[in-house]
């Protein structure tokens, strides 16, 4: 990580871990483990959990930590925020 690199947390519910590292490679990121991605000026760390929705409903949440160059990192959010709107909630 660069010394002028930030972090953003985000998650998003209703898409597997496995789709968003989909999304995040279309985005330019290459995934190096399980749980990473990478790409020239920002990466991100994924988990995935169960969450209620309810007394009898849940869903899958996919948490996200991108760190990047700031400039870049909240279009790159956007972007991805975009696709995963699309495909869950």
């Amino acid at each position: 990580m660069s010394d002028d690199w930030v972090s953003r947390e985000r998650s998003f519910r209703g898409i597997s871990k496995r789709l968003a590292i989909q999304y995040l490679e279309t985005l330019g990121a290459e995934q190096v483990d399980d749980d990473r991605v990478e790409a020239d000026a920002w990466a991100a760390d994924l988990s995935e959990q169960t969450v209620g929705i309810g007394p009898s409903m849940s869903l899958t949440q996919v948490d996200l930590v991108f760190e990047g160059d700031p400039d870049e990192l909240d279009s790159l959010i956007d972007r991805f925020a975009q696709k995963a709107m699309r495909a869950g909630g």
